[in-house]
């Protein structure tokens, strides 16, 4: 009965050296070398020791409550660190307590909804896209904390679980310990720093935005934003602040300023490759960026936000950093018939890749309304700012890329003409 707990406890160097110490046992008895029995009979019995001690500590470490606590939000690139907690006490002399990460990332959100698979540390899944992460530190200390360094190259979905083991020094056994702990995590897109870009957004009245008060209170002020009536600034108040501010009535509605934007996440959804998917975490970054910069400018806007899977309306910051989650596990939807109406006056604001081969109809058909593109194309060699990612950079944190994923995909550079674009240059490196 004791192999099965050797075969489950022991690792290969513990292995290696059971097996030598019984080939030296064997051999000294049977030429009755005394010298050698001894050692291997020492050896067999520090074996045996610090088994029996490992294994009786984890079956009282059994229910210990471990936990990892990521950053939050946690953004690709950031370097921010991975709170451990182990709280166990009173372990052997010779043991440490190993808390180990491991999963499954699926960058871009590429098909994760297609594994929900739990991964100890598997073969990489060709067909569904996710990349085997593995990350280990040892804990120590008087509050058994520690601090793993957990980076992501770019944005996407990570599904681990976080493991707790008690390893001896000499790295001769490992055994379990503590309560698994399972999280899924939406990592954002690593920052851009693009400049601003004017908007000009449509404007009406809604009547969601109708207020009441009492008689005493007629009216109510805030800052002038575009669609208001000049008629209704109060301009002894302006001079004052040094600032517009609109006088509004009660019983009127309140205009409402809207920016429309399409998130054209088309492309290859089967198997797209690393240069795809990189083109894809840029839009979202250019996307994030523009709305973060444009509600800290103007709180009161606005977003109506349309992609392939689907349509979002963002009203206030809270609703902002929801939606940045989301949109951390959009991928590519393959291009089909679109439907989609425009209303209204104002500006469209539209963020794609190279990957869209549906854009330039998209835009054609768009002309009754000034277009904004944001376009994220393949780099050009010539071109000196390129937002690069390495593919070593995989393997330095801890990542196993898929086999194809080492290979650059061709992807031609869309040629497009809008009112307006602002072009980001992207590609991949080893």
């Amino acid at each position: 009965m004791a192999k099965p707990c050797f075969r489950l406890f022991l690792t290969p160097a513990g292995l290696a050296v059971l097996v030598v110490a019984l080939v030296i046992l064997v051999r000294s008895l049977l030429a009755r070398n005394a010298y050698e029995i001894v050692i291997s009979g020492a050896a067999l019995l520090f074996l045996l020791v610090t088994g029996i001690t490992g294994a009786w500590k984890s079956y009282k470490l059994k229910l210990m409550e471990t936990g990892w606590k990521l950053p939050f939000p946690m953004s690709a690139r950031a370097g921010e660190k991975t709170l451990i907690s182990c709280p166990a006490e009173n372990l052997p002399v010779f043991f440490r307590l190993h808390f180990s990460i491991r999963g499954l990332f699926y960058p871009s959100g590429f098909s994760a909804h297609n594994s929900a698979r739990r991964l100890f540390f598997q073969k990489a899944d060709h067909k569904h896209g996710g990349c085997p992460m593995l990350a280990e530190t040892s804990v120590s200390g008087k509050d058994r904390t520690a601090y793993l360094q957990l980076d992501f190259p770019m944005s996407g979905i990570f599904r681990g679980n976080g493991i707790c083991r008690l390893k001896d020094i000499f790295g001769f056994f490992s055994f379990s310990c503590g309560i698994p702990q399972s999280m899924t995590v939406m990592v954002r897109t690593s920052p851009c720093y693009g400049k601003d870009f004017p908007v000009n957004p449509q404007s009406g009245a809604e009547d969601k935005r109708n207020r009441t008060s009492s008689d005493e209170e007629r009216y109510y002020m805030r800052e002038y934003t575009p669609g208001d009536r000049f008629r209704d600034i109060n301009w002894k108040s302006s001079e004052k602040i040094d600032a517009l501010i609109t006088r509004i009535s009660p019983d009127n509605q309140e205009k409402v300023s809207r920016i429309e934007i399409f998130f054209r996440n088309y492309g290859p959804a089967d198997n797209p490759s690393l240069d795809a998917l990189w083109l894809l975490d840029r839009a979202k970054a250019q996307l994030s960026n523009f709305m973060r910069r444009t509600m800290e400018h103007q709180p009161s806007f606005i977003f109506t936000v349309h992609a392939a899977s689907g349509s979002w309306e963002i009203e206030d910051s809270e609703g902002l950093e929801t939606f940045f989650d989301e949109l951390a596990g959009i991928s590519f939807s393959p291009a089909g018939n679109e439907v989609f109406s425009l209303t209204g006056a104002g500006d469209l604001y539209v963020f794609s890749t190279a990957c869209d081969t549906g854009l330039p109809g998209f835009i054609l058909a768009c002309n009754i309304r000034p277009v904004n593109l944001f376009m994220v194309q393949p780099a050009e060699k010539e071109r000196v700012k390129t937002e690069a990612l390495r593919r070593l950079d995989f393997t330095l944190n801890g990542f196993l890329l898929l086999p194809r994923w080492f290979f650059s995909g061709k992807i031609r550079k869309l040629g497009i003409h809008a009112n307006r674009a602002e072009t980001v240059y992207a590609e991949t490196r080893l």
